[in-house]
Parts: structure tokens; C-alpha cells; sequence
């Protein structure tokens, strides 16, 4: 499987420190590198860009940007640098970048929003990837001014404000168009408000040696579509061979598990049972005659069972609890979502056989803790889960995150057009399905993750993200699979 490994902004800069003093590269030729592969992606980009205003801050990220302006004048182009904050904090290789703009004629200007306007590109190089608080006074206004400016912005590193570990905008951060990373990819580009402020993301390596790379473990690997392999179906299959899923829930309302039996029909099940309300039987069948749906849960349909998704529409009443207790102690590989998480958050109870597919409410319910504090640090919120409740957590939300205790995985799919009720229904059906038909937990955790947002990213393209219907996923999840 080929992944995309994701850094926190400490290993890089520990990468970047061993580049240094281990391997010997010197750092000011590295701000030099990230300077010029930035320079040659803003060409590439926006190749009819004739002016260019490059916004600096103190540090090292500021260095770049000097670096960069060097090299925009070089190649003819008209470069305003605004300079934020006082030049007599700058020091080491960024003095050295600003003493050699000033060579080639070039000053610092006091930052002004006239000559962001007119700019034909707008260069972020205020703060980078240490920024570890909220943006404030100068730095704030700065930022601002660069998204109110309407100008196409290229981030160097990473757009100021964001944080490079959590995704999170820290007080307020750049929209960029176009953002080029360094050395390492971080994590905080791909999850969260980190996906909107990033725009496009290009990484370049600087010619840091590789096994300087090797020294640090990633946080979490980057995920697509196409890096997931399922064994193809063989030309002899029938649906015995296929996986019986047996999906549980639908008390009050039966379009959860509706949504939930389709999703698993459509990703192959080869047969597909539903325990709901008896009142619901007819609905559902009328929906699609293949479901095979019950109003009980006998002993001899749980032992049959490949598979068993739980928790769409179950509510938390007797009827939801009393399924549940069924099914917990199986030994039956199960997916647990929506109600069925939040009957489980009121035990103590931990498995391997099963996957969680909380959202960020429901994980909050199953740590005890706010959902504040679970989107704070969405890796260390999985992580936790993981380690209480064992099995394959699933943490939703922009950048859906899969732990299965060795690996966490970041999908690097996914659109806004999944904010609507009955997505989590959907995915729980695939989930159920890709275990049905032999898939470990782990691997059907993360192809059913990336299956699911990679057909969002289809339907969404077809009809846009606004009222995207989750029903619209099931032929995109069709053609993905096969």
C-alpha cells in the first residue's frame, strides 16, 4: 500500500536539525532551496504574474521569503516585500536572506494594503509551522488584509495561522491558493480547517537525504483511493462465498438503516439482512426488494452473520439496548456507529473484533471529555480512543482519521458535501460489507474510508457539494469498486 507519510511540525524541524548538523546541509542553502522550488511552482501556476508582493515576517519562514524575492527580481518580475513585524528580531540565515535582497535593491516596506491589491500574486511567508498560539495585533491584521485582498496567494510552508499538527486555525490564518511544504509533508495541511486554508499542496524534499526521514515515525499516513487493493471477486463467486452483513437498527426511524443496507448492498455484500421495527419492513422493501428484512434477532441469524453493523436509527431505548446486548460479546466481526456508540460510551466494555465509527459528539461521549477538545487534537483524540476500546476507531470528520493501534491512517478524500445526516449511515454499510466479504478489519476500515469519501469527491463533482444526497454515492462507490 502506497501511503503518504505526514510529520508534526517538531519532526520537521528535527529533520531539518539532523539535515544540518548530521548529514551537512547547511540550513541557509536549504532556505535557498525552499525559495527557489517555491519561486518555480509560483511560475508554473500563475506564469502570466508580472508583480508579486512577498509579506515577511522575523523567523526563518520570513527568510524564505526574502530568499524567494531575490529570486522573483532575478527572473524580471516587479517584487514589493512588506515587512511585518520589527526588523531587529530577524536574525541568523533570514538576516543573512535580507541583507542579500537589500544587494540587489530591494527593502522591506511597512505593510500596506494598496500594494497587496496591487499585486498579481500575494506571497505568505509570516509566521510557518512553529506558531503554537493564537495570531494577534500586527500578524493578525496582516492576515486578514492578504484574505480580504482577493488575490491568488501562494503559502511557503504553511499558510500562517494554521496550526501544522492539528489542522486548526489558530486566531486567524491565509487562504492560500497554493500552498509548497518543506522537507516533509504536515500532517495539519490535510485534516480539518488545514484542507480549506491549504488550497493545492506541493512538497518539496530539498534534497534533504532520505534517511534522515527514516529517523522519525510519522504521525499518520496519508491515504487515496487508489492505494487501497481489494482482492478481485472470482468468476465462480455465489452469494454464500460473498458475506451475509446483517445490519441492525431503525426504532423510530427507518432512513438510517435504510441508507445503511443499500451502502452495503451496492459494495458487494452478497447477502444483506436487516433487523429493524416491523412497521418499517414494507418501506425498506419497497426501497430495494434484495434486503432481507426481519423484526427479530434470532440466535441462529446472529451465528450466520459474516459481518454485523449496528447503530443507524437504533435509539437508546429498550429495544436499542436489548439488541446491542446480543450482539456485544460475539465473537462476529461488528461496526458500531450513531446510537449503538453512544450505549456503548455508558460500559466500560473493550474488543478487537469490532471497528467505531464515531464523529466528533460521539467521541467526545466515549472519552469523557468535550468536543472542543477532541477536535483540538484530532490524532491524540483517536489515539485515546483506540486505547480504551481496542479494535479500529474511525474518527470522522475533514481528514477522517483510522487507528487500528499500530497505524494511524488520514483519508486525504473527501468534500463538504458530506456535512449532511446519513453519510455515517453509508459508510457503515460499506464497512459491513468489505468485513462480510473477508476483509480484515483494519483494511476494510481503511478502503471502506477511502471508498466512501472518493465517491463523494465523484458525486460531488457530478452535482456540486450543496445538498448532496448520500443515495448519490452508491453508483460512484460502484464504479470504484469494480
Amino acid at each position: 500500500m502506497a501511503v503518504l507519510n505526514l510529520y508534526s511540525a517538531e519532526q520537521a524541524r528535527t529533520i531539518d536539525r539532523i539535515a544540518i548538523e548530521q548529514a551537512g546541509v547547511p540550513g541557509i542553502l536549504l532556505m535557498k532551496r525552499a525559495a527557489f522550488s517555491a519561486f518555480q511552482h509560483l511560475r508554473a501556476h500563475w506564469p502570466q504574474a508580472q508583480r508579486i508582493a512577498v509579506v515577511c515576517g522575523v523567523g526563518n519562514n520570513g527568510g524564505d521569503g526574502f530568499a524567494l524575492a531575490q529570486y522573483a527580481t532575478l527572473a524580471g518580475l516587479q517584487v514589493d516585500v512588506l515587512q511585518v513585524g520589527p526588523t531587529h528580531k530577524i536574525r541568523g540565515d533570514a538576516l543573512t536572506m535580507l541583507h542579500e535582497m537589500a544587494d540587489l535593491g530591494l527593502s522591506g516596506l511597512p505593510f500596506d494594503t494598496n500594494t497587496l491589491a496591487e499585486a498579481d500574486v500575494i506571497v505568505d511567508a509570516l509566521l510557518g509551522t512553529g506558531l503554537d498560539r493564537p495570531v494577534e495585533g500586527a500578524y493578525r491584521d496582516s492576515i486578514e488584509a492578504i484574505n480580504a485582498s482577493g488575490r491568488p496567494v501562494l503559502a511557503l510552508d504553511i499558510p500562517s495561522g494554521l496550526s501544522a499538527d492539528t489542522g486548526q486555525v489558530l486566531g486567524s490564518a491565509v487562504k492560500a491558493h497554493l500552498t509548497t511544504t518543506f522537507i516533509v509533508p504536515k500532517v495539519g495541511l490535510y485534516m480539518e480547517q488545514g484542507r480549506e486554508c491549504a488550497g493545492k499542496i506541493v512538497c518539496e524534499n530539498l534534497g534533504v537525504p532520505l534517511h534522515t526521514l527514516a529517523m522519525q515515525t510519522p504521525v499518520a499516513r496519508g491515504l487515496r483511493w487508489q492505494d487501497c487493493v481489494l482482492p478481485p471477486r472470482p468468476a465462480h463467486a455465489h452469494k454464500g462465498r460473498c458475506g451475509t452483513a446483517l445490519l441492525i437498527g431503525g426504532d423510530a426511524l427507518a432512513g438510517a438503516i435504510a441508507l445503511t443496507a443499500e451502502a452495503a448492498l451496492h459494495a458487494g455484500a452478497g447477502l444483506t439482512q436487516v433487523v429493524t421495527r416491523a412497521e418499517h419492513r414494507t418501506a425498506l422493501l419497497c426501497r430495494n426488494p434484495a434486503l432481507m428484512v426481519y423484526d427479530t434477532l434470532s440466535p441462529d441469524r446472529i451465528e450466520a452473520a459474516s459481518a454485523i453493523g449496528i447503530g443507524p436509527g437504533l435509539g437508546q431505548n429498550d429495544w436499542g439496548r436489548q439488541l446491542l446486548r446480543q450482539i456485544l460479546h460475539r465473537d462476529t466481526p461488528r461496526v458500531l456507529d450513531a446510537d449503538a456508540l453512544n450505549l456503548l460510551a455508558q460500559t466500560a466494555m473493550r474488543a478487537d473484533n469490532w471497528i467505531l465509527t464515531p464523529h466528533p459528539g460521539e467521541a467526545a461521549r466515549l472519552l469523557g471529555c468535550s468536543v472542543a477538545e477532541v477536535q483540538a487534537d484530532r490524532i491524540q483524540a483517536v489515539r485515546k480512543l483506540q486505547q480504551r476500546y481496542g479494535g479500529v476507531i474511525v474518527l470522522k470528520g475533514a481528514g477522517t482519521l483510522i487507528d487500528d493501534g499500530e497505524h494511524v491512517d488520514l483519508c486525504l478524500h473527501g468534500n463538504a458535501g458530506m456535512a449532511t445526516g446519513g453519510m455515517g449511515d453509508v459508510l457503515t454499510g460499506i464497512l459491513t460489507a468489505l468485513i462480510a466479504q473477508g476483509l480484515p478489519l483494519p483494511e476494510a476500515a481503511r478502503s471502506g474510508v477511502c471508498l466512501h469519501a472518493a465517491a463523494a469527491d465523484l458525486a460531488a463533482a457530478q452535482h456540486g457539494t450543496r445538498g448532496l444526497d448520500p443515495t448519490q454515492l452508491l453508483a460512484p462507490m460502484q464504479h470504484l469498486l469494480n
